[in-house]
């Protein structure tokens, strides 16, 4: 681990995708090579894990937030499952008790591809360490950069309504939708509605920024389906929208929309509003469907 710092570099989209967990989970995706540069421990007995930190970009605040990371086993095969626990050091500090992780895979099939989440805080920038307990298993461990500034909206703060593009006004963007389905293009229904006319509009608002088509790794390519697959439930109450990354299929020319939100931060991310276009929910590098569906139950009162 280099040199801690009040405040970790910004890396860019490639630099994200050629370091964090995209780039380490796009190594398991061949399924014959075996994971490298993940941070698995040796001690005690049984297999060898690796943990991969998923939140894009933890940032300093006192008020809870969304941490998750996934696991596999050295082969590259999914390994969620077994209960664990996680305790973190902050730069120069004291490790904190080891705190229990709640497993969710729900939408993210097979089940042993999920996701384990805890809601903590950050007090402080810097380079943050952290050991994850796994029954059965070695210990894992985990780098985490928590940034002083975010790039992106958190909770609590005003979502940004500038334009997207939508199907009347693509704004250059070709495909408007990279979705498949059996290796062919399926556009999702998302792209109606301008977020520069819906958030603060009095109805609360969930936007998707994610590629299909371009993902990195075998978790976030599903998260669109599963914003999908909940979609009947809440459209008459909430509003969603779907924003590509970039503006084609090869080059790296992002969606206006999409550099207003995310900065050169990674994806997917997922943002929930409400009716005054405040964010009261923030994902981000997967998700299960029940998580989902609990962000915008929060919002709805429900």
């Amino acid at each position: 681990m280099g040199a801690v710092t009040s405040q970790p570099p910004v890396l860019s989209r490639r630099a994200f995708l050629g370091l964090t967990a995209g780039a380490a989970l796009l190594t398991a995706c061949g399924g014959s090579g075996r994971v490298r540069g993940g941070s698995g421990g040796s001690r005690g007995g049984g297999a060898a894990l690796s943990a991969f930190r998923m939140e894009i970009e933890p940032y300093v605040s006192l008020q809870p937030q969304r941490f998750a990371l996934v696991l596999v086993t050295r082969d590259g095969d999914f390994a969620g499952g077994p209960r664990a626990g996680i305790a973190f050091r902050p730069p120069g500090g004291a490790t904190t008790p080891v705190l229990p992780l709640r497993f969710h895979h729900e939408g993210l099939h097979p089940r042993a591809r999920g996701v384990y989440v805890i809601e903590t805080s950050f007090p402080v920038a810097g380079n943050w360490t952290a050991t994850v307990k796994i029954d059965g298993h070695p210990d894992a461990e985990l780098a985490i950069p928590v940034t002083a500034t975010p790039q992106t909206p958190v909770p609590g703060t005003a979502g940004r309504a500038v334009r997207t593009p939508t199907v009347a006004d693509p704004m250059g963007t070709d495909p408007l939708c990279t979705r498949t389905e059996r290796g062919r293009p399926a556009p999702c229904p998302l792209h109606d509605r301008s977020l520069d006319e819906l958030v603060g509009s009095g109805t609360p608002v969930a936007v998707l920024f994610g590629t299909p088509a371009r993902c990195q790794s075998r978790y976030c390519g599903p998260v669109l389906d599963q914003l999908l697959a909940v979609r009947d439930r809440y459209a008459s109450r909430l509003a969603m929208v779907h924003v590509e990354i970039y503006r084609d299929l090869t080059s790296y020319d992002l969606v206006p929309a999409t550099r207003t939100w995310l900065g050169e931060t990674g994806e997917p991310f997922l943002f929930v509003m409400d009716g005054a276009g405040m964010v009261q929910a923030r994902m981000s590098g997967a998700f299960a469907t029940d998580e989902v569906t609990a962000a915008f139950d929060r919002v709805l009162g429900d």
